[in-house]
């Protein structure tokens, strides 16, 4: 479980993160980024999203929401999260591709969506 200070869970904030259009994307996978940060001591605020057109059922959804939490709190535990900590928000918006993917795929489609908000 990411710590308190890392979770994205005020709805106006989702929404300004959304309001933003800064994104990347994959074909299983959204990143959506909030605006940079002034004050570096802040810290940043990671959300994760998968609907239900994803799949109906919410143990489905919730596994791959907890797939994709423990993704980033590992990035976070091992001080990977140079260009994580540029954002005040992220959003990880999973699409219904993702169904089929394991722990391993989801690691290696968030580290590449983080290096395409990097390069962009």
């Amino acid at each position: 479980m990411l710590k308190k200070e890392n979770r994205l869970n005020a709805n106006f904030a989702f929404n300004l993160t959304y309001k933003n259009r800064n994104f990347v994307s994959d074909p299983k996978m959204i990143l959506y980024a909030g605006i940079l940060k002034q004050d570096k001591n802040c810290p940043t605020r990671v959300g994760f999203v998968v609907s239900k057109k994803v799949h109906k059922r919410a143990t489905k959804r919730n596994r791959i929401k907890r797939l994709m939490r423990e993704t980033v709190r590992l990035m976070f535990k091992n001080n990977q999260t140079d260009i994580i900590n540029r954002y005040k928000s992220l959003i990880f918006y999973a699409k219904d591709s993702i169904l089929d993917s394991d722990f391993e795929e989801i690691q290696k489609i968030i580290s590449q969506l983080i290096q395409k908000l990097a390069n962009k």
